[in-house]
């Protein structure tokens, strides 16, 4: 298993994370409050978080070949909600062994 944890700063982290779980539970097992998540993608597991002002998601993968489709499937969704204020992708660090 390989993963990797991005982050973006917002004020509105709690929201995104809250959406991208509603979102995610009309696909598959999902668990969240307002400040915590869990999503089981097909690729793997995505557990979110929220501070203040950043969400951090961590996505975990089977491999290396994987983990950037669970990357690019929560980017794209979180794009759709944090349209307004630009957001691209989050800041990925380097995969590590999980």
């Amino acid at each position: 298993m390989i993963r990797s944890t991005g982050t973006y700063t917002s004020p509105k982290a709690s929201q995104y994370l809250q959406q991208l779980c509603k979102h995610f539970a009309h696909k598959t097992e999902v668990s969240f409050d307002t400040h915590q998540g869990q999503i089981a993608l097909r690729t793997g597991p995505v557990s979110l978080a929220t501070t203040t002002d950043q969400l951090i998601a961590t996505v975990t993968a089977p491999d290396a070949e994987a983990l950037p489709q669970a990357q690019h499937e929560i980017d794209k969704h979180l794009a759709i909600f944090a349209h307004r204020e630009g957001f691209e992708t989050l800041a990925w660090q380097n995969p590590v062994q999980a």
